[in-house]
């Protein structure tokens, strides 16, 4: 977390240790996350005073006004016709209180703030009701404009790869920046996406349907998006979300006239493009000289060879100038979490993407999965997985970001079922070494998955510590 020091162990010798002993009870926990999540009358009135969204200085404008206003109308009753009227207003406000009770400029300080309170109420209510009439909710008004106005200013962060990590990594971000960017592998061929991809020769839209539901600012949005039909003809195992996309890509001829559309039917808080806007296989090279095609026959098939290098058929494919253009201007790059060869690797392929990632200035952060992959990463440490990421990029990452909490044995053996273990860093050269960065990054519960919340942090504070055009420091603190 930020402002402490890395853990002075490796994740091996970590995962012996005992959780830490300082932890918020369930039940204060879930009051915390409450009041984080529907803030009380007061908290959100605060909100308004919070840097940065534009309101602070006008409400002082329109106090100094209202003050200025005061005193001018005061000149003017007592200089113009209005004295004798104003008179005896004065005498008979006067005339409620006992000055020997109350002081007389007690009375005129009551009705001044009642008088303002009134002011601001109407203020209040002609804002809600120019809100109703354009159609916006005006109890989301508060955070729509700290997206706009807040949000805007975060780092610029371009995310490469795709799955559950990928969406993580951005519901994560997206409550410290609005300037997320998502490059998303679309060489799925399995499941729903690959069915669609089959049937309407169109790019695999399922990690792109989790990272829109990840940056949607609607819970409602986010929940539809994710659905899966249970039954029905031709829907049963199909998504809302994917579905939505194959109809756009069906209408606009692809995904790629598509995009601007996407993001505000979807009011996503950032922006997701394909890696590519072209059907594209994955090919697996292997140990034993085998080859692979297909993202979904590569954990059934290869074994116990290992993956040599992986690329895509046809190999020279079109990226978006959005895309590219988000890359250019990045203050990060991350990579991950997500699958190896499967999720990252994917998007990488595409030549236009590894040429801007090569010539970025920004710090390129590979985020290491917390466990190995069964049929994918089998037997490798991370030394193997940055070996992996240079071969095929061309540049090796500048931080390799790996868990430091403690996996639990329950968690270990129900992964061991399945042949995956923690993810190791043994056997590290020096120049390996001197950039892993170890921060806490485990959520908590049944599967090994990083925490949203904690990703984001561990990424912000590498931004603080290491802006764009500095050398890297020596060390780095999380």
């Amino acid at each position: 977390m930020p402002g402490t020091s890395p853990p002075s162990l490796p994740p091996e010798a970590a995962q012996d240790q005992t959780e830490p002993e300082l932890q918020l009870r369930p039940g204060r926990f879930r009051q915390w996350r409450q009041r984080e999540r529907h803030p009380g009358p007061i908290s959100r009135q605060v909100r308004w005073l919070t840097p940065g969204l534009g309101v602070k200085r006008w409400f002082t404008l329109f106090a100094l006004c209202s003050l200025l206003g005061a005193f001018a109308f005061l000149h003017l009753t007592w200089t113009g016709p209005l004295h004798y009227s104003a008179t005896r207003w004065i005498l008979y406000l006067n005339a409620l209180t006992d000055p020997q009770v109350v002081p007389l400029w007690v009375v005129g300080a009551v009705m001044t703030l009642l008088a303002l309170i009134g002011a601001v109420t109407s203020m209040v209510m002609l804002s809600r009701s120019i809100l109703q009439a354009i159609g916006s909710d005006p109890n989301t008004a508060l955070d729509q404009i700290h997206s706009v106005r807040t949000l805007s200013r975060g780092p610029r962060v371009v995310a490469v790869g795709g799955g559950t990590g990928l969406s993580k990594l951005l519901s994560g971000m997206k409550a410290h920046s609005g300037n997320l960017t998502a490059i998303v592998t679309v060489a799925d061929d399995g499941g729903s996406s690959g069915r669609l991809r089959e049937s309407l020769d169109m790019i695999a839209p399922g990690d792109l349907t989790d990272c829109y539901a990840a940056l949607s600012d609607s819970p409602v949005l986010s929940r539809l998006l994710l659905h899966r039909f249970g039954r029905g003809e031709g829907l049963s195992g199909h998504t809302f979300g994917n579905l939505l996309l194959a109809t756009l890509s069906e209408e606009q001829g692809g995904l790629a006239d598509a995009m601007q559309d996407v993001h505000e039917i979807l009011k996503v808080r950032g922006q997701v493009f394909p890696a590519t806007t072209r059907p594209a296989t994955l090919v697996a090279e292997l140990s034993d000289g085998r080859t692979i095609r297909g993202e979904s026959q590569l954990a059934t098939h290869k074994g116990d060879a290992q993956i040599v290098r992986v690329h895509l058929d046809p190999p020279e494919l079109p990226a978006l100038d959005a895309l590219l253009s988000a890359i250019r201007q990045a203050d990060l790059i991350v990579l991950g979490p997500g699958s190896l060869y499967t999720s990252i690797l994917p998007a990488l392929l595409v030549p236009d993407i590894a040429a801007a990632v090569r010539a970025s200035p920004a710090p390129l952060v590979y985020v290491a999965p917390i466990m190995t992959e069964p049929g994918e990463t089998d037997g490798m440490a991370l030394k193997d997985h940055d070996a992996a990421l240079s071969k095929h990029l061309g540049r090796a990452p500048d931080v390799l970001l790996l868990n430091s909490t403690p996996v639990s044995l329950e968690v270990r053996d129900r992964y061991a079922l399945e042949h995956a273990q923690i993810l190791g860093s043994r056997n590290m050269t020096s120049q390996v070494r001197r950039r892993v960065v170890y921060a806490p990054l485990l959520e908590r519960g049944p599967v090994a998955h990083h925490d949203p919340q904690a990703i984001a942090r561990a990424l912000l504070s590498l931004k603080k510590q290491w802006g764009v055009g500095t050398a890297r420091p020596s060390k780095l603190k999380i």
